[in-house]
């Protein structure tokens, strides 16, 4: 069975192969990168690339891929309606997070691109359902530029510095996947939740 990774970022590549061997030996990976996906996507809107993503699928899935995760957060919901039509499961790597945290009553959410929040909080209301959650957002100024620029410390240390910043809530939720290794950088003493290790675990089950 091969899990197809749908990334925006090749940034994406070795941390979820890092993940793979470390809780799912064996399984089979097959990385699709299109950084372009999310930059039209923030210029236009995510409904912009639906179609270039039902087709991207629809072959991956032809050469033999039994289930989709998409890395993305801002396309994430629109990957994951492509599910019906390309005949496997397509799941998005933030759902198992925001299930997790809309448990909680006071969420905050950081992101570094402002197109992944609006995603988010859909994602967020959905996973709460009935259940009133007070969700925050705060925007981490400086950060994506250090992201784009391949500043990888500079990038976490951003987040991290953003997390440690928050209070009065119960749970802290990373937008993007591409900030998960703030976590290690945080001292919060609040819950910091991030999507990759869940959201992969999620789909190595339907993928088997």
């Amino acid at each position: 069975m091969t899990l197809a990774l749908l990334h925006t970022s090749p940034a994406h590549v070795p941390v979820f192969d890092a993940l793979r061997d470390t809780d799912h030996p064996g399984l089979a990976l097959r990385h699709l990168v299109y950084e372009d996906l999310l930059t039209r996507a923030r210029e236009s809107g995510p409904e912009a690339v639906s179609g270039e993503i039902r087709a991207l699928l629809a072959g991956v899935v032809t050469e033999g891929a039994s289930a989709v995760l998409c890395t993305c957060s801002t396309i994430g919901g629109v990957a994951e309606s492509a599910a019906a039509a390309i005949g496997v499961p397509v799941l998005r790597v933030d759902r198992p997070m925001a299930a997790a945290a809309a448990e909680r009553e006071r969420v905050v959410v950081l992101a570094t691109v402002a197109g992944t929040l609006e995603p988010t909080l859909a994602l967020l209301a959905e996973e709460a359902g009935d259940r009133p959650v007070d969700v925050r957002t705060v925007m981490v100024d400086g950060a994506w530029a250090c992201f784009e620029a391949g500043d990888r410390d500079g990038y976490l240390d951003l987040v991290a510095a953003a997390a440690d910043a928050v209070t009065d809530t119960d749970v802290i939720v990373l937008a993007q996947a591409s900030m998960a290794d703030a976590v290690t950088r945080t001292v919060t003493r609040i819950p910091v939740l991030s999507s990759p290790r869940p959201g992969l675990a999620a789909a190595a089950a339907v993928a088997r």
